[in-house]
């Protein structure tokens, strides 16, 4: 088993910036991929970003290129999404996840095997 709890969302204006931060415990987190994905009211849950266990192999939706970075910190158990040039579009629940390390499958979330509670994030215009 795998805990995730995410936290860092609140209310931004447009052209603002928000770091979520995603804190892990039980098994070992450094064997995970983590992904993070997003839902707005009354749409599907949507892929964002994955980062891969080293860090070095990142992915984005084309929507967040050049505005997200996602990373990550094996030591401390963390992942990280730091959001810049937020639009009220990114406004939704944002949720970490993990997922198995050879999943080809990354943007599809029932994929991923363990979910945190999520944060809001609204970007106001």
């Amino acid at each position: 088993q795998v805990q995730l709890v995410e936290s860092g969302g609140g209310l931004v204006q447009a052209g603002g910036s928000l770091r979520l931060v995603c804190v892990a415990s039980g098994r070992t987190f450094s064997s995970y991929a983590m992904g993070w994905f997003r839902q707005a009211p009354g749409k599907e849950r949507e892929f964002v970003a994955r980062i891969s266990l080293s860090g070095r192999n990142l992915y984005y939706v084309d929507s967040v290129k050049g505005r997200f970075t996602v990373s990550r910190d094996n030591a401390k158990n963390t992942v990280y999404l730091q959001m810049n040039s937020l639009k009220p579009e990114d406004t939704a629940v944002y949720y970490c996840a993990a997922d198995r390390p050879d999943n080809t499958m990354y943007y599809d979330p029932l994929a991923y095997d363990y979910w945190g509670q999520g944060t809001q994030v609204t970007v106001s215009s």
